[in-house]
């Protein structure tokens, strides 16, 4: 009797410890570091950006989110409810959140004001990496005390370089349909007198200049500097048609969209007038996709690649993390027609709204 009893409490030992081992699926690997699909939970890089709601935003924080993702990094994205400086204050405090925030490993920023010093001190003194991206931090980084900078580096589009891919490509258009010759007039209606207004513009006639001088022509250019207010945009184009422009370029989405309604609604007098333009837009999308059967033919534009912008900003901030040397990284941006038009939105690389 004594041994079956020793016996029973052997079997129930043995298996009290059976029920308690988990058994093994054949999965239970450890995953790689580099899993391109999992979070390893190595913390967070907070994203403000100077938007949230707009198209362009949405596909920048599609981008960002992307290479968190690839990294093991959360992202988090935030920006004010307009990219006006009457928000600044919001944004300072979407700033402090991710400074209080003990996941945050870096910053990515671009600030729509002057008021910064603090949080950029602070990002300094807790030795997190700030990245600025599209336009950066307002004013040049004006908020930045001396020997507290915590700035690391930039992202954002090249602005003359892609008003030249602007220039590369319409050029090619305007010379295989035999339209150039001496005196050539070419318009210009630049949205204003900022950095990304001038560059933009000086980007597209430089280019335009550089490719004609090529050929041995001499093209005659006429830039319409004006200001982002109601009706100025529209006046840039009247004063174009006067002077008798043969093509125009529009220097942002902006201008497009004020351009646009009236060349639908006075077709016949802007007919023979081609366009090409900068940024992306449910305006475009129509004008192009028109393809010139009913008004004045937009040949093309380039978009920024806002996707790019997001994931090269956050990549940027991971790479300083993990101990890598970083670098200014300019985007050209890519030309679209309406040939690829519909594949260029596919990569969210043109977006509507």
């Amino acid at each position: 009797m004594k041994k079956l009893i020793a016996l029973l409490l052997a079997l129930v030992m043995v298996l009290g410890l059976a029920a308690c081992t988990k058994p093994s699926t054949g999965n239970d690997e450890t995953k790689p570091s580099g899993d391109n699909n999992t979070t390893a939970g190595k913390g967070t890089i907070a994203v403000i950006a100077k938007g949230e709601t707009h198209a362009f935003w949405q596909a920048v924080k599609a981008g960002a989110t992307d290479a968190g993702k690839a990294a093991g990094y959360e992202v988090t994205f935030r920006g004010p409810t307009a990219e006006s400086e009457e928000f600044v204050n919001s944004q300072r405090e979407m700033v402090q959140a991710a400074l209080n925030n003990k996941d945050t490993k870096a910053i990515v920023l671009a600030t729509i004001g002057l008021g910064f010093a603090d949080e950029l001190t602070a990002a300094f003194d807790k030795k997190l990496p700030v990245v600025e991206f599209d336009s950066g931090l307002y004013s040049g980084g004006a908020d930045i005390t001396e020997g507290k900078d915590p700035t690391i580096g930039g992202v954002a589009t090249d602005n003359k370089a892609a008003a030249g891919v602007v220039a590369e490509n319409f050029y090619k258009y305007l010379k295989d349909n035999n339209l150039l010759a001496n005196g050539y007039k070419v318009g210009i209606i630049q949205h204003d007198s900022t950095s990304t207004g001038i560059d933009r513009a000086a980007g597209f006639k430089e280019g335009m200049e550089k490719l004609a001088a090529a050929d041995n022509i001499t093209l005659d250019i006429n830039v319409q500097i004006k200001a982002n207010n109601a009706g100025e945009y529209k006046l840039g184009l009247t004063a174009l048609k006067d002077w008798g422009a043969q093509s125009i370029f529009m220097t942002n989405e902006g201008v497009v969209n004020e351009v646009f309604p009236e060349i639908s609604d006075s077709a016949a007098a802007y007919k023979d007038i081609l366009f090409c333009g900068f940024d992306a837009g449910t305006n475009q999308y129509n004008w192009m996709k028109d393809a010139g059967a009913t008004y004045a033919l937009l040949v093309g534009s380039v978009a920024q690649d806002s996707y790019n912008i997001g994931y090269k900003a956050v990549q940027m901030a991971i790479d300083k993390l993990d101990g890598k040397e970083v670098s200014d990284v300019g985007i050209a941006g890519v030309w679209y027609n309406k040939d690829n038009i519909d594949e260029q939105k596919d990569k969210n690389i043109f977006y509507m709204g």
